[in-house]
């Protein structure tokens, strides 16, 4: 399984009043990361792939530690672990070599735009995520 490493600068403007990143940023860290996954890296030259529109249709973020300000930036990590018919799992964790701060997932959906409705992801969608998809664990 491939993952998606994402590289996210610090700004300034991320600290809160106690000096580290404030929780509602972390939600932007994992916007640039998922756009980035489903955008960039979308299958094939020209590919309507994930280019109709997608809605989160839910955030799930344990914060781990707290996160201050510094001049490296920190890694998002992301994988699929779930692929439906209409939706996908994105996990995230947000780190450096050294540590995680966040364990993050989003479920999102794709969103036919000029319908004004969701879609089901297609056959190309599906091939590329599955190439992030995590295996499932093993039961005891």
């Amino acid at each position: 399984m491939a993952r998606h490493l994402y590289s996210c600068p610090l700004r300034w403007s991320d600290m809160d009043a106690f000096g580290h990143v404030n929780n509602v940023v972390f939600l932007r860290y994992l916007e640039e990361a998922r756009i980035d996954f489903m955008f960039r890296l979308a299958p094939g030259d020209g590919s309507p792939s994930f280019s109709g529109g997608s809605v989160v249709a839910r955030h799930e973020i344990d914060y781990v530690r707290p996160l201050v300000h510094r001049h490296e930036p920190v890694t998002v990590e992301s994988w699929v672990t779930k692929i439906g018919a209409a939706s996908l799992t994105i996990a995230y964790e947000v780190k450096d070599p050294d540590q995680v701060y966040v364990r993050a997932s989003t479920v999102v959906v794709p969103y036919d735009l000029a319908a004004g409705r969701p879609r089901r992801i297609t056959a190309e969608e599906k091939f590329f995520l599955q190439q992030y998809l995590a295996e499932e664990p093993a039961a005891a």
